[in-house]
């Protein structure tokens, strides 16, 4: 993976990681920060770190058993998910995490996507990136657990990382390798993406044999603490939590207006209409789709004066609204 050595916070070079759409890791780019200084004395700073700002809010956690070796995931069948989701006091999560620091197969503890503002206010004073003078509006997540596996996805905004505690490793796919993959269920998830199936710590070639094909384009990088990961919108990621402690703080934004709504729903929509058509009309609705969605956005539009454009003109936040409640009303018929 491409690297950028001694990135600046103060210089940030996001329109060309984002015209580029490459993987990146920015070098260095939080070792300032508050945190990462902690957790580079000491696991036990670390931690000392969090709880002096931590607001005593209740949040959600994953735990499961020292058998699951660190990977939520799901059961044999994939009709469970193979821990729990709790709650409680974040001190409770890190009090767990210390009690077997020491332990080669400890229970899993995983805190997942944690908005930092809510849970520990003060935070961003000394550890943060600078992205709203770049006109990004992207509120902290933080992740905290001990050696967790979080098993390949995609997530659809584009995704800056930093590794503030411990050593995580990345392995990154471009979007086109989601066959190679072997993605598994839409429903239910262990964190709210589809992810794949291939143990990647073992990996089995007899049942993913196309899996070779996707390694071939793998892009991999180990992240120290203070490294940060710059990861384009819609690119599989694979993330390995190295240490005993391991803590993250992530940015997620999106380049569309806020009204625009995710494009998920419309694929459980079409698995839901198209998918088991015969294959003449899916051949057929591809055409359609093809025409309406995938193409130029004015071509479907472009034959037509524009008063008449209606729904085919560029989504506003008007005709965003008039989608959603055409959209509610037949749905709910």
């Amino acid at each position: 993976m491409r690297v950028l050595q001694d990135a600046s916070a103060d210089a940030l070079p996001l329109d060309a990681l984002l015209d580029a759409g490459q993987p990146v890791v920015l070098k260095g780019i939080a070792r300032d920060w508050g945190l990462v200084q902690a957790g580079l004395r000491s696991v036990d700073e670390a931690m000392a770190y969090l709880r002096g700002l931590d607001a005593g809010v209740p949040v959600q956690y994953s735990f499961g058993d020292a058998d699951i070796q660190g990977r939520p995931f799901y059961n044999e069948d994939f009709t469970r998910l193979n821990f729990d989701v709790r709650r409680g006091r974040l001190a409770e999560v890190l009090e767990g995490i210390a009690a077997h620091l020491d332990d080669p197969h400890p229970p899993t503890y995983y805190v997942a996507s944690l908005l930092v503002e809510r849970a520990l206010p003060g935070f961003t004073a000394a550890n943060g990136l600078p992205l709203a003078r770049y006109g990004i509006d992207a509120p902290p997540s933080i992740w905290i657990g001990n050696r967790v596996i979080a098993s390949c996805h995609f997530d659809a905004p584009d995704n800056l990382a930093c590794c503030a505690v411990g050593r995580r490793q990345f392995t990154l796919f471009p979007p086109d390798q989601i066959g190679n993959l072997y993605p598994g269920p839409l429903e239910p998830t262990p964190g709210g993406q589809v992810v794949s199936v291939v143990d990647f710590e073992r990996p089995d070639f007899e049942r993913h044999p196309r899996f070779r094909d996707a390694l071939a384009t793998a892009q991999t990088a180990t992240l120290e603490p203070g490294d940060a990961i710059f990861m384009p919108s819609m690119w599989w990621h694979h993330v390995r939590s190295l240490e005993p402690f391991n803590v993250l703080v992530n940015y997620w934004w999106r380049r569309s207006p806020a009204f625009l709504s995710s494009p998920l729903p419309a694929l459980h929509h079409a698995v839901w209409t198209l998918r088991d058509l015969p294959e003449r009309e899916k051949r057929a609705w591809a055409d359609i789709f093809d025409y309406y969605v995938f193409g130029p956005a004015a071509r479907a539009g472009e034959h037509l004066p524009e008063p008449g454009r209606d729904l085919l003109g560029p989504i506003d936040e008007t005709r965003a609204r008039r989608l959603r409640a055409m959209l509610i009303n037949r749905l709910n018929r």
